[in-house]
């Protein structure tokens, strides 16, 4: 099973720029898929953006669209969530997991991000 451990989560102004870290235990992920997703206080936990390890195709929530940019380092086996023009309703726990393409099967612990506006 994949591990996964997030970072870079912090507190910022409305407006300001984050980026979260997902870092992989497992050496190759050439039939990955690996998403970001995010959970607020007293909401159920939402898709935020997605990328293909192989074809590095990209996908993102409409929330997020234009703000945000998935990104991986293959060499380093890291997914980045650069976030932009961050809103206080982002403000979450933010998750990266991994798919094989039947669901996402593993998760990492997440990591906070609180925007004050």
């Amino acid at each position: 099973q994949v591990q996964l451990v997030e970072s870079g989560g912090g507190l910022v102004q409305a407006g300001g720029s984050l980026s979260l870290s997902c870092t992989a235990s497992r050496r190759t992920f050439s039939s990955y898929i690996i998403g970001w997703f995010r959970q607020a206080p007293g909401k159920e936990r939402e898709f935020v953006a997605q990328i293909s390890w192989s074809a590095g195709s990209r996908t993102y929530a409409g929330s997020v669209l234009g703000r945000f940019t998935i990104s991986k380092d293959n060499a380093k086996n890291e997914v980045y969530l650069q976030m932009n023009n961050l809103k206080p309703e982002d403000t979450a726990v933010y998750y990266c997991a991994s798919s094989r393409g039947s669901g996402y099967e593993s998760w990492g612990q997440g990591t906070q991000v609180t925007v004050s506006s």
